[in-house]
């Protein structure tokens, strides 16, 4: 079935993939039905590495037999592609900037320390959680207060990091601090998308990626 040529929309994923859910989300947001075909990244189906033959990775969006690639740049063209409902992205250019920064920081700052808060220890821990908690404070700045990162409207940069949030508990647990007491208003605002049907029905249980990451830090010895 995964080699069958697709036709429609198909997303080629994995079910706990923070990047496949901001497309999965924006594919939600935006009405759109669409054919989700799970992956063996062990095993890559032909039509994966035929779909992104220079990364050979998840997620995919295939739009009548067209790829596209890069989950920031899916949500962009799912937004353009599909422009009958509320627009992801502000109209204005600047604001565009804005928001295209801002997404950028979340994948080169926020989830590259993100990752070393699970996979280090001791002092090299210590220093990414130091870290992180800045990069945090530099993201609360940037919300404010306003109900979303784009104001009232649910947008981009929301989609961008909001799976996220699913990582909270294990950034608690493999760092030792409470995300409610570094970024207040981050949690608040991560509980107001929860309250989105888009999010709840797509993000995966805390827990359960908890149990992954324990998984990986004891089979990499950092447990």
């Amino acid at each position: 079935m995964a080699d069958v040529e697709p036709k429609g929309v198909v997303l080629l994923d994995v079910l706990m993939n923070t990047f496949g859910h901001r497309c999965r989300i924006a594919l939600a947001e935006k009405g759109v039905e669409y054919e989700f075909r799970v992956e063996n990244l062990r095993d890559k189906s032909p039509l994966l590495l035929k779909s992104n033959p220079v990364h050979k990775r998840i997620p995919v969006l295939i739009h009548d037999g067209k790829p596209v690639c890069e989950s920031p740049i899916i949500v962009q063209y799912i937004d353009e592609a599909w422009p009958h409902r509320a627009p992801l992205l502000p109209a204005d250019p600047y604001a565009r900037a804005q928001a295209r920064f801002w997404a950028d920081f979340v994948d080169k700052k926020f989830n590259e320390c993100g990752s070393r808060l699970c996979d280090l220890k001791g002092e090299e821990q210590a220093a990414a959680k130091e870290e992180f908690i800045g990069i945090l404070k530099l993201l609360e700045g940037e919300l404010g207060d306003k109900k979303y990162f784009g104001g009232d409207a649910f947008g981009f940069v929301d989609i961008v990091l909001v799976p996220s949030v699913s990582w909270f508990y294990s950034y608690e647990n493999c760092a030792g601090f409470r995300m409610e007491e570094a970024a207040p208003k981050l949690v608040a605002w991560g509980k107001r998308c929860m309250e989105r049907e888009s999010v709840a029905k797509t993000l995966s249980d805390p827990h359960k990626v908890y149990e992954f990451v324990d998984r990986l830090r004891k089979r990499s010895g950092v447990e």
